[in-house]
């Protein structure tokens, strides 16, 4: 069978996207995998099907990480999605909103500079301050909170120099975050509302360029620590500044905004791997 595509890029964080209102694809988990393949298939971080919503939302997003597994949701790949949905609609829309296994998104398309802005799901299980023993014997300072999918924060004095993914992989697979694991942050604060961050993402199995709900939960754990006000500017390993939006009152969120890049890269077809 030979598959249409987009492929596209919020950030860097990069995703093949299918148009699936018919509900005629059905994908493997092994096919999945092989499409997101950087030599032998597309190449992406993840994988994202429109799907015909439940309830009364304009559609339904099904994600799956660049290893073929399902996750919640993805908030580079929710700003690219609602952008993919809008062309859908003869890009007619003012706003978007699609059902996730994290709840419905609302995306707009503020002015009409190619940005999308999300809302995303309110944060919960809070666990700041923990501190974690690693297997090579270092002590690290963590924080944890789920932005739609879990994430854990460490604080550093220098993002650029941090190893990423020997940090990142010691977090994600360490028992305090078992059975499913967490996207670990790596984040280093410039001022008051200005971090730059780099992301290890479960599911992709090392760093990403960007990851938004990586972002938001980075940006949150800030405010919560220092008290920073929204908005909270944060540059990510590809080079782009996204923004974290939010209203905060005692220690409770709401509005959770991530606004930046959703762009297309190309279209294709290729047969079933």
């Amino acid at each position: 069978m030979i598959l249409t595509f987009t492929k596209m890029n919020g950030a860097g964080n990069d995703f093949v996207v299918m148009d699936n209102r018919d509900r005629s694809l059905v994908l493997t988990q092994t096919q999945i995998a092989a499409l997101c393949d950087r030599h032998r298939g597309v190449g992406a971080d993840g994988l994202m099907l429109v799907e015909p919503p439940e309830g009364e939302a304009t559609a339904r997003m099904r994600y799956y990480n660049a290893d073929g597994g399902e996750a919640e949701m993805c908030g580079n790949g929710a700003r690219c999605f609602a952008k993919y949905v809008n062309r859908l609609h003869d890009d007619s829309l003012t706003e978007v909103s699609f059902e996730t296994m994290a709840g419905v998104i609302l995306a707009t398309f503020p002015g009409g500079q190619g940005d999308v802005c999300v809302q995303l799901s309110k944060p919960f299980d809070w666990n700041l301050k923990q501190d974690l023993s690693l297997p090579n014997g270092d002590a690290l300072l963590v924080h944890s909170v789920n932005t739609g999918v879990p994430h854990a924060v460490v604080f550093v004095k220098d993002v650029q120099a941090t190893d990423i993914v020997a940090i990142g992989a010691s977090i994600r697979y360490h028992q305090a975050f078992e059975p499913a694991g967490t996207n670990a942050n790596a984040a280093q604060i410039l001022s008051e509302n200005e971090l730059r961050i780099r992301t290890y993402e479960r599911g992709v199995e090392g760093e990403t360029l960007a990851c938004g709900t990586g972002m938001a939960a980075c940006a949150l754990v800030h405010h919560q620590l220092t008290g920073a006000t929204s908005p909270i500017a944060v540059h990510v390993a590809g080079g782009d500044t996204l923004s974290i939006g939010f209203d905060a009152a005692d220690g409770q969120f709401q509005n959770v905004t991530l606004t930046g890049p959703a762009a297309f890269v190309f279209e294709g077809r290729i047969e079933t791997p």
